[in-house]
């Protein structure tokens, strides 16, 4: 697969002769960074947007890693806050975040002499229900460039990249903004986002890698792997205390483990019984 594949992504990059690449530090990113880096070399640029959605320990991971590769690499601030269509959080959300950050690394590539933004979006997350981010990707057209989505390149693919290029993001746990940790409809405010990173950097701190910790009203639900749920329970008064001090008002366990896309889950199973329900009418019609 990887070799074919790799051939493919670096022959599509290299047509573009320089890019913008947005850089989070997570293995998607990480590994397309490296292949623009190849065939590029300084002519391809790796940028950060430094958002309140965006962890600071994972701001640090992206400037470790951007020196690892050896790409330039810029951190431009960024933020989605003071926008209504963004904070009140619709099942949308992540349309009018990704056009906002493509927007951006566009404007900056078109000002620095830049032919294209690389953005890592890979063929497993384009999938499903509810993709909003892929559509304004679809609508920046010839702006903006996913060679893994084009390529039918797979998140365990992209990690196989990773692991030839000897990348040590390679077998990081999957990142994903602040943002996914609240449901639909609940608004997202600085206030809440610096308590959810707050919160799970202490999990960092006792030696988690993968979880999350999402807020339903002011309620934190921890998400770990179930081969994690010893150790967590062993901690849990410590964690109760810790998150409590941190400002959430009650503190739980999901039974069902670390998964990602959880928030999606309610509006999964809504779709999936209005689609039984239309079965049972077409039924009865026949």
């Amino acid at each position: 697969m990887a070799i074919e594949k790799i051939e493919k992504i670096k022959k599509a990059i290299k047509a573009r002769e320089s890019a913008v690449v947005a850089f989070s530090g997570g293995v998607d990113s990480t590994a397309l960074a490296a292949l623009a880096y190849e065939v590029l070399g300084d002519r391809a640029l790796a940028v950060t947007l430094d958002s309140p959605l965006f962890p600071k320990r994972q701001l640090e991971t992206a400037v470790e890693t951007a020196c690892e590769i050896g790409i330039p690499h810029r951190i431009l601030p960024f933020s989605n806050l003071s926008a209504p269509y963004f904070t009140a959080n619709s099942i949308n959300r992540c349309y009018f975040c990704k056009k906002s950050l493509l927007d951006t690394l566009i404007e900056l590539a078109e000002e620095n002499g830049y032919n294209i933004v690389l953005e890592g979006t890979n063929a497993s997350e384009i999938k499903g229900e509810n993709r909003p981010g892929y559509r304004a990707i679809r609508e920046a057209g010839d702006k903006v460039l996913s060679p893994f989505a084009e390529f039918d390149v797979t998140k365990d693919e992209i990690r196989q990249i990773a692991s030839i290029y000897s990348l040590s993001a390679a077998h990081r746990p999957s990142m994903a903004c602040l943002a996914t940790r609240f449901p639909y409809g609940q608004p997202i405010t600085a206030e809440a986002l610096r308590k959810i990173e707050k919160a799970e950097e202490y999990l960092f701190s006792l030696g988690f890698t993968q979880f999350r910790v999402r807020m339903h009203s002011n309620m934190a639900r921890i998400e770990v792997p179930p081969e994690d749920f010893p150790e967590i329970l062993r901690h849990s008064v410590q964690i109760s205390e810790n998150l409590k001090d941190t400002g959430f008002d009650y503190v739980t366990l999901d039974l069902e483990g670390f998964r990602s896309g959880s928030m999606d889950e309610p509006f999964l199973r809504k779709k999936a019984k209005e689609g039984e329900g239309e079965e049972k009418i077409q039924n009865l019609d026949k």
